[in-house]
């Protein structure tokens, strides 16, 4: 009777804990949609409102006084633009590091990993000054095409590269001895199998080039300015517009959840990918 009196309490203060933790990770993101619904005088109250009457002014103003349509374009062609690219070409990079052996593999692939890890920050100046000399190649959407391309490819190619050691090599060995070349054996063999690695890179692609903002506001004006830039424009002299700022904060949010929550068996096996096997 003691030993399962302690299993109840064991399990009721995990449940307790997982609550707890829970309630702390979703509070942010509950103050956030709730503030974009309060009028300003509810939104800065002390002691705080919990229960008001929801309002969307934030949100008509977001739409209709700013140029939110220009900046959900550049940001919505920007992020698919280059989700595409940089998984396609980390793809195409990942199959002969999986499958063809070569001197200087292993440090290839640890240095393609090791890139990654390169903060954004960092890479601020040395991208500003680089595109600059192009002259009008600053200040538009190529120019952040092009580098979140470039910053998203080793992370694409350490995932997708993954996946493929994971696939039997028989079955190219039986496309090889039936005619196919390595790229037909790529293309009709290997893609179509590692469905779920292409979409757990695209995930996280899509979800960098959505919300980056450090790059996009060096390399971007005010006609090229993606969402997460253009959240500064509520940051004026006469003071925060907290009320639009999480407004346009969650109108950011949605379309990243729709998108990873909408392929989340894809990403959890993509987590999980090479805990067994390097």
């Amino acid at each position: 009777m003691k030993l399962q009196t302690r299993n109840h309490l064991s399990l009721a203060l995990k449940y307790i804990l997982i609550t707890l933790a829970t309630v702390v990770i979703l509070f942010p993101i509950y103050e956030m949609i709730s503030t974009s619904l309060k009028l300003p005088v509810d939104a800065f109250s002390l002691p705080p409102v919990w229960f008001f009457v929801p309002t969307f002014i934030n949100y008509k103003a977001v739409f209709f006084e700013s140029n939110f349509l220009r900046f959900f374009t550049n940001s919505v062609i920007v992020a698919v633009t280059s989700t595409g690219l940089s998984v396609g070409i980390g793809a195409l990079a990942a199959y002969p590091l999986a499958r063809w052996r070569f001197g200087g593999k292993k440090t290839m692939i640890v240095g393609v990993l090791l890139l990654r890890m390169i903060p954004e920050a960092i890479l601020a100046v040395p991208v500003f000054v680089l595109f600059n000399s192009f002259g009008s190649g600053v200040n538009g959407r190529l120019a952040l095409i092009l580098v979140y391309t470039a910053i998203n490819i080793p992370f694409n190619i350490w995932v997708i590269r993954t996946f493929i050691m994971d696939l039997p090599y028989e079955l190219e060995e039986s496309a090889i001895i039936d005619g196919c070349s390595d790229f037909s054996t790529f293309t009709k063999i290997v893609l179509p199998l590692i469905g779920p690695g292409l979409s757990v890179a695209g995930i996280f692609t899509f979800r960098m080039a959505w919300n980056e903002f450090i790059l996009s506001l060096v390399l971007t004006d005010r006609f090229t300015r993606t969402l997460p830039v253009a959240v500064s424009l509520f940051l004026t002299d006469t003071g925060t517009e907290w009320g639009k700022i999480t407004a346009i904060a969650t109108i950011i949010a949605v379309p990243a959840f729709i998108f990873t929550f909408g392929a989340a068996k894809s990403l959890i096996m993509g987590l999980t990918a090479g805990a067994v096997k390097g």
